[in-house]
């Protein structure tokens, strides 16, 4: 084990419409990647939710 496993992990949290002029090209790069996974999975919940709605709707037009 060593001496970095003890120490705490920085959680970097980006906050919408904070200031990007403090990062760097990589955090940017970084950044645009969380973004897009989470687009992808705010994505894939409207698509569940879309489709347990038309499922819902279905049903109960018999």
């Amino acid at each position: 084990m060593d001496i970095e496993d003890l120490e705490p992990r920085k959680v970097n949290r980006h906050e919408l419409g904070a200031d990007l002029s403090k990062l760097s090209i990589g955090e940017l790069k970084v950044l645009v990647a969380v973004l897009q996974a989470e687009i992808a999975r705010v994505e894939q919940a409207i698509t569940a939710k879309q489709s347990s709605k038309s499922a819902a709707l279905a049903a109960f037009k018999r």
